[in-house]
């Protein structure tokens, strides 16, 4: 899996899913169309400041709330390639996996990390490089399969994939 790499968009704990995208835009499940409310619930001008391949990073039990996977989707779309927090919301974090969202708890990076500083993330060796600040931080590895799914985009990607 390759690097990401990024500016880092800070939040605090127990950003919930009506945050990440609030119920009055889920009228739709496009993810494209939800990607331009992505956390509109806290930072309306969240998604005209950011730029591809940018992260978020945030506290405790990051994703709480609802079980809708429109809030993944949400972010993924707008172009966030990873979400670093303290911890996740269970479902949540099954979500994202599921639809090929990179997402690591650590709590020493989400301590550390301010805004807008450089961060990349190495999955494959586990790591967490914050260039702005020249500190590196320790991450457990995917195990292999949940690289592979998140390569592919996704459980339901790498299911068509297998198939062929």
């Amino acid at each position: 899996m390759k690097a990401i790499v990024g500016k880092a968009w800070k939040y605090q704990d127990n950003i919930n899913t009506d945050e990440i995208i609030p119920a009055k835009y889920l009228n739709t499940s496009d993810p494209k169309e939800l990607a331009r409310y992505c956390m509109a619930g806290i930072d309306e001008g969240f998604v005209l400041k950011i730029s591809p391949g940018d992260l978020i990073v945030a506290g405790e039990n990051f994703g709480c709330g609802s079980s809708r996977e429109h809030a993944p989707w949400a972010i993924k779309e707008a172009g966030i390639s990873c979400v670093i927090a303290k911890t996740f919301a269970r479902i949540f974090f099954r979500n994202a996996i599921n639809i090929g969202l990179p997402i690591i708890e650590c709590k020493e990076a989400a301590d550390d990390i301010k805004e807008e500083d450089i961060v990349e993330v190495d999955i494959d060796s586990g790591k967490i490089i914050n260039r702005t600040q020249n500190k590196e931080y320790k991450i457990m590895p995917y195990p292999e399969f949940m690289q592979k799914l998140i390569t592919a985009g996704g459980l339901m990607n790498y299911l068509k994939a297998s198939r062929r």
